[in-house]
């Protein structure tokens, strides 16, 4: 069931302690369908549309400002330092809370934070054209949906195993991408946001087939700029894991 109130569109489920679910820059909240059973056996499972995505309203343009956002929507719902875990932007976020000492632990996986300057500039051609690319096939998305071939050319940097994205998952995310209002303002900082170490358990979760936050490059640096974390390869995985995996996504974050 999806919630309206405390500011920021929602789905939640399960029971126990509190668990957040961060999306990544163009995503929604539904990235984690495939993941969410596997954590409400044990976790009261919040999946947030962040500002400016999905079904919330537009909101703060920078990570630290979503932080903020972040920080007031847990407490309007009365949820006391919960676990978070987020993919991408949305790993970044966590880290984030983390750092501000906001939450109980943290599962990065595949985040942002750690990429050079030439890397950050690849990570925003690749992810500019797939929202043009998004724009375009958004008004037939069902046909796109459909078609092998259109179907990997929109989630080839995202997904190691297109073909395991439910038809249905794939025009959503195909419209979510192209109506974001929040897209264009974050893209310009989200790639080359630098991260703040966690006062935290936390875990570093990474696909080794991620194209997009490249793994041979950025997961090595991560294991350097946050040694106290627990880190884990996600064998096979791209950098959206929940479609590729998603039993090896749950247990890198029920095991931080």
């Amino acid at each position: 069931m999806t919630y309206a109130r405390a500011m920021l569109a929602h789905d939640r489920t399960g029971s126990g302690s509190p668990l957040v679910l961060l999306h990544g820059l163009g995503s929604c909240k539904e990235m984690w369908r495939p993941v969410i059973p596997l954590l409400a056996r044990d976790h009261d499972v919040i999946a947030v549309d962040l500002p400016g995505f999905g079904d919330s309203p537009p909101g703060a343009e920078s990570v630290d400002g979503m932080a903020d956002e972040l920080v007031a929507f847990t407490d309007e719902l009365g949820l006391d330092r919960p676990k978070v875990a987020g993919n991408s932007m949305g790993g970044g976020l966590a880290l984030a809370l983390g750092a501000r000492a906001r939450v109980a632990s943290v599962c990065a996986i595949s985040p942002i934070g750690f990429a050079n300057d030439r890397e950050a500039a690849y990570a925003r051609g690749v992810l500019a054209a797939t929202r043009f690319l998004a724009r375009g096939a958004a008004p037939i998305a069902p046909v796109v949906a459909g078609n092998a071939v259109a179907r990997t050319s929109l989630s080839w940097h995202v997904t190691a195993k297109p073909w395991r994205i439910p038809a249905a998952d794939m025009v959503l995310w195909t419209r979510a991408y192209a109506e974001c209002q929040g897209f264009w303002p974050l893209l310009r900082e989200a790639p080359a946001w630098d991260v703040e170490p966690p006062v935290c358990p936390t875990t570093v979760a990474w696909g080794d087939r991620d194209r997009l936050l490249i793994y041979s490059r950025q997961a090595p640096r991560a294991r350097r700029v946050l040694p106290a974390a627990r880190h884990v390869t996600l064998t096979g995985c791209g950098h959206i894991p929940t479609w590729d995996d998603p039993e090896a996504v749950a247990r890198a974050i029920l095991a931080t």
